[in-house]
């Protein structure tokens, strides 16, 4: 080896490079320059800001979050189906018109018969809890848990961010942005189960955004120790690398994906594409501090383990999610494996034989979904906002100092934060392929997995309200490149003055278009002029 190494860049972004002698390479220091760059603690301001922005979420999403007083769209199904988890722990059927009885405050119009549905338990659990606290005929105690991770998922975003691009700035402007947004927030004041999947995945990322960076720090402590006795690793220490042992995060990454699929199955591509980052996060790392055989060192040491943390493990939380149908004995298919018996199978448990069916039904069901809606959207238009859902809409018996009045929610987005993210998708695929900024990679791998399988069922009737899933990736998209705006702090003055006006700019007008557009998203009466003033598109409405 020569006097001195060369070593990787500094964080992405510095636009430096550092030189250290050969005798040093192998510092525990050193090497974790290398792996994570310079990280400075951020202080009291890195969880006072996130901390802020998400109690200005919490605002808008608590106030006035019992109007409206009804039961709106899919609540019809998921509020009524957490009343049933309350009352059995699984779901029954309803009468005909059971919404007027339940908006009435009559829940116990709930007949006896187990009722066939097609999405796990997970999120109807969660809607349940705030039931429980504030009583099942409470439309703010229907709502509540959905404004809880709503607020939630704010602060992680933030938190997120910061660490994503090393700034409090940008991550106070990531949780800011997903606080006004209208799409995350009418989804944060309504009980369906998009909001929790959403909470989940992000939940998700955290964990394994928390694991990486554990990963490189453990690897550079077991790299410099074994570097400690000859000034650096030997010729076999470096062919594949140590194990790392343990990884807690990861694990605990792959409980919240079980969750994330316990709400809905759509959470499974996250299980693959999550799965698949992280072990790659690992093999840049190897390569970094000169494993030689770094793929398969990933593989073996890494790889291995990281398909057992999340798969197995999110396998058995999803399983576990499904406890209260497996204490039952009268649940929807609870005893189809007994009335059907068959020699085959029968050395797998009744109630799994039982909980297969029930899936293999529920896939169809799902397959086969092709029913027409007049809210339905295609995959091609989410990004552009092409035909956003309606929620609730009432213009009868209304009072608003005008002739004709409108209460409305509608599940459109801020149109400068969607268009200016779907923007900023091309620069961020510019930036993984160009640069291979693993910030960046990371960004497209939550839009992938939650956007691009829903173009394999062209056929089958989809919603724009479904892209919440991966909002705060979108999110993260755009801070990425209002990051690139702003500039470093070592640019020209005249350059970060620039920097600076252009992004408060941006952040201020998109707050001061979601003011504007908020009465649509929180059920406010007003006249029908200024809610088709609202409607920039004729196919918003």
């Amino acid at each position: 080896m020569s006097q001195t190494t060369t070593a990787a860049a500094l964080p992405e972004g510095s636009g430096r490079q550092w030189v250290v002698s050969a005798r040093t390479a192998f510092a525990e220091p050193v090497l974790r320059r290398r792996l994570l760059g310079d990280q400075l603690p951020f202080g009291v301001w890195g969880w006072l800001i996130p901390v802020v922005v998400a109690l200005i979420g919490g605002v808008l999403r608590f106030v006035r979050l019992g109007e409206p007083g009804t039961l709106v769209f899919d609540e019809t199904y998921y509020v009524k189906d957490a009343y049933s988890y309350l009352q059995s722990g699984y779901e029954r059927e309803w009468p005909e018109e059971a919404d007027e009885s339940f908006n009435a405050g009559n829940p116990g119009v709930i007949l006896e018969t187990a009722d066939y549905v097609v999405h796990p338990p997970v999120g109807k659990w969660m809607i349940a809890f705030g039931m429980l606290l504030f009583g099942p005929t409470n439309p703010f105690g229907w709502r509540f848990t959905a404004a809880v991770v709503g607020t939630l998922s704010i602060l992680v975003l933030a938190l997120v961010a910061q660490r994503l691009f090393g700034s409090v700035v940008l991550g106070g402007i990531a949780g800011l942005l997903l606080a006004v947004d209208g799409h995350h927030l009418v989804h944060s004041r309504t009980s369906l189960l998009d909001v929790f999947l959403m909470f989940w995945v992000l939940v998700a990322f955290a964990l394994l955004v928390l694991d990486r960076n554990w990963a490189r720090r453990r690897l550079a402590v077991l790299m410099a120790s074994l570097a400690r006795e000859r000034g650096q690793p030997t010729r076999e220490q470096l062919l594949y690398g140590p194990w790392l042992g343990l990884r807690p995060w990861r694990i605990a990454a792959g409980v919240a994906l079980g969750l994330a699929l316990g709400t809905k199955w759509s959470a499974l591509p996250y299980v693959a594409v999550f799965g698949l980052m992280t072990v790659l996060w690992d093999m840049a790392a190897r390569r970094t501090v000169g494993v030689r055989r770094w793929v398969r060192g990933a593989v073996v040491r890494d790889g291995l383990q990281a398909f057992v943390s999340i798969v197995p493990v999110a396998l058995l939380t999803y399983l576990a999610t499904w406890t209260g149908w497996f204490l039952s004995s009268d649940a929807y298919d609870r005893q189809w494996a007994a009335d059907n018996p068959d020699p085959l199978w029968d050395w797998v448990p009744a109630p799994l034989r039982s909980l297969a069916e029930y899936h293999r039904s529920a896939y169809t069901f799902h397959e086969g979904l092709s029913s027409e809606h007049p809210y339905e959207a295609t995959a091609w238009s989410w990004l552009v906002m092409g035909r956003p859902t309606s929620f609730h809409y009432q213009s009868d018996g209304l009072t608003c100092g005008a002739s004709d009045c409108s209460q409305a929610v509608s599940v459109v987005g801020n149109p400068l934060i969607w268009w200016g993210a779907a923007l900023s998708l091309l620069v961020v695929l510019f930036l993984w392929v160009g640069r291979r900024d693993w910030r960046a990679g990371a960004i497209l791998a939550g839009v992938a997995a939650g956007y691009l399988p829903w173009f394999l069922f062209p056929d089958r009737t989809m919603f724009f309200f479904y892209a919440i899933v991966f909002e705060p990736f979108l999110v993260l998209a755009l801070v990425y490149v209002l990051g690139l705006i702003l500039g470093r702090p070592s640019d020209p003055p005249w350059r970060r003055r620039n920097g600076i006006l252009l992004v408060g700019g941006f952040v201020v007008l998109a707050v001061l278009v979601s003011a504007f557009f908020l009465p649509i998203w929180t059920a406010e009466t007003i006249p029908y002029n200024q809610w088709r003033l609202r409607m920039w598109m004729p196919s918003w409405i």
